[in-house]
């Protein structure tokens, strides 16, 4: 099979593997508990809070672990108080429904047909103390970057809380905590060939987080429930590899995915979304006018062949990828979109045999 779907999920590094096995046979104490049995899962679950510190530049103390990106972003969002709620137009569903069901007011902040938040419309919004602002780092359908930074400077001052989605970001792109200036950042370890089920809310060393799940002590008491101590050993190993393995990881998805680009725009009617603005190393969307992305990913899939259209957390939706809506993308065009996201071990070989296919396929058409 040929898989280009790497920002739905990836497949677990043999390494991830392994360094969480004897966490799911053998060392089976609980982290919570105090004889030296149990003292050494908890280890492991410290050892593996400072190897995803060290890959995101925070201190250990400043990760909760969490059961993924999605619990993340909505104890992130639990952080809103009752002052204004805004996010951008193109956040992922785990941002955009639980803003939506918070249940006070909203404001959805637009972006350019480029698919970014420009920082000087911030000036024609009233930002006061107490609001939370939620602003993806890089987007999981197009790959735009978010200049998160600037938009931390812009609202430094103000008593503005913000948080970024940095799960598409974690491990394609240096990624800094302490040089963003956000107050909270959600990640997730099965973007980053770790296992899936466990996620991470870094937040400020002096910001107050507000608990959601209740019920013990667990992760400084931010979040009760027995640690899963296997997925969070993998989650550490995985960001451990993601650090040292970083500048060939990222060099090989760009390069890949700008060879995958020239042969794309070579054929007629390829359009690429957000293709003029920077964007993460291994993600490439495109549609094809007069083409139904939806029968294209069909057919690619009876070829072997892994893509998808958008966000996999709403590929059951008939409706068009909101994110290309708010870039002003004609629906026609949006809905055949597709979107390539590369991984570390996809080769030179397998895009020039996507590239094969995609001639063939729309030859039929």
């Amino acid at each position: 099979m040929l898989y280009f779907d790497h920002n739905a999920t990836t497949p677990m590094d043999g390494r991830v593997l392994e360094a969480m096995l004897p966490y799911l046979k053998n060392v089976y104490g609980n982290p919570s508990s105090l004889y030296r049995f149990a003292r050494i899962a908890r280890t492991a679950i410290d050892t593996a809070r400072e190897q995803l510190a060290a890959l995101v530049d925070a201190e250990p103390g400043q990760i909760v672990f969490t059961s993924g990106g999605t619990e993340a972003n909505a104890q992130a969002l639990a952080n809103a108080g009752d002052a204004g709620l805004f996010i951008s137009a193109i956040e992922h569903p785990s941002v955009a429904e639980n803003a939506k069901a918070r249940q006070m007011p909203l404001t959805v902040l637009p972006v350019t047909t480029s698919g970014r938040l420009d920082p000087q419309c911030l000036e024609q919004f009233g930002f006061r103390a107490g609001d939370f602002v939620s602003l993806m780092l890089a987007n999981n359908e197009t790959g735009a970057l978010q200049d998160v930074a600037t938009v931390a400077e812009h609202l430094a001052g103000r008593g503005v809380i913000l948080h970024t989605d940095a799960v598409q970001a974690l491990g394609k792109i240096s990624l800094s905590f302490r040089k963003l200036g956000v107050q909270l950042m959600s990640l997730s370890s099965h973007k980053i060939y770790g296992p899936k089920g466990c996620g991470a809310l870094v937040r400020s060393r002096d910001f107050p987080l507000k608990t959601l799940i209740h019920g013990g002590s667990q992760e400084q008491g931010y979040r009760a429930g027995t640690e899963n101590v296997a997925a969070i050993v993998g989650f550490g190993k995985a960001a451990e590899l993601a650090n040292s393995e970083f500048q060939q990881r990222n060099a090989g998805m760009r390069a890949l995915r700008e060879r995958l680009e020239q042969q794309l725009l070579a054929m007629p009617g390829v359009v690429i979304f957000a293709r003029q603005t920077e964007r993460l190393p291994n993600t490439l969307q495109f549609g094809i006018a007069g083409v139904k992305g939806e029968m294209l990913l069909m057919q690619l899939d009876r070829r072997d062949i892994a893509v998808s259209s958008g966000s996999a957390c709403a590929a059951s939706s008939p409706e068009s990828s909101p994110v290309l809506a708010a870039m002003a993308v004609e629906p026609a065009l949006a809905g055949s979109a597709i979107r390539i996201s590369l991984g570390k071990d996809n080769t030179e070989q397998e895009v020039d045999q996507f590239v094969s296919v995609m001639k063939t396929l729309l030859a039929i058409h």
